[in-house]
C-alpha cells in the first residue's frame, strides 16, 4: 500500500469489478481510456491481478483517506509490446481539479523507483487529453516519441530516474 497525505493506494483486484465499470462509464472519462463491460473489467483485473503476481507491481485503486471513497486508478503497468513500464492515472471526473492524480501519480513515481530496476517510466497520453498532459508536465515528463497504443494515436512521454543525491 502506498500512502500519500490525502490517498490511499493500494493493488487492484477482482472485487474492484463495479467501481472499475463505473469509473470507465463516464463519457468524460472514457474518452481518452475507453469503456469496459462487466466481462471485460473482469478479465482486464485478473491481468492486473497477475501483473502484481508475476512482476510485483501493477494499477492500484485510488481511495480517498478520508472517507475510502474509491475515486480512480493510477500504478505502474508493463507493456510487454513497448517493454516499457507505463506510469498511468485515470480519475473519475468528480474527482478532477482536486490535484490527486498529481498526487497518486507523484507517489507511485517515487516508489516504482525505489523498487524497480527501471531507468524511466513513461506516460502514454492520447491526442487532446490536455488534462493528463499538465499531469505529466508537472511530474517532469518530457515527450519521447508518437506511437500507437491498443490501435490509437498516443504521445509517448517519459520520466527518468532521478539522480541519486550525494
Amino acid at each position: 500500500m502506498i500512502e500519500t497525505e490525502r490517498l490511499l493506494l493500494r493493488p487492484l483486484r477482482v472485487e474492484d469489478v463495479d467501481a472499475f465499470v463505473a469509473l470507465h462509464e463516464d463519457t468524460r472519462v472514457n474518452r481518452f481510456v475507453g469503456s469496459y463491460s462487466h466481462q471485460q473489467a473482469l478479465v482486464r483485473l485478473k491481468l492486473i491481478e497477475r501483473q502484481w503476481a508475476e512482476r510485483g507491481h501493477g494499477l492500484c485503486a485510488v481511495e480517498l483517506k478520508s472517507s475510502g471513497a474509491f475515486i480512480g486508478r493510477c500504478g505502474l503497468n508493463f507493456w510487454e509490446v513497448f517493454d516499457e513500464v507505463e506510469l498511468g492515472w485515470t480519475l473519475m471526473a468528480d474527482a478532477w481539479g482536486h490535484g490527486y492524480a498529481t498526487e497518486a501519480a507523484h507517489a507511485c513515481a517515487e516508489w516504482g523507483f525505489a523498487s524497480l530496476d527501471s531507468d524511466y517510466f513513461t506516460a502514454m497520453i492520447r491526442p487532446g487529453n490536455t488534462a493528463s498532459v499538465r499531469v505529466a508536465e508537472r511530474l517532469g515528463f518530457t515527450p519521447l516519441r508518437d506511437d500507437e497504443l491498443l490501435g490509437n494515436p498516443v504521445t509517448v512521454y517519459s520520466l527518468g530516474r532521478p539522480a541519486a543525491s550525494a
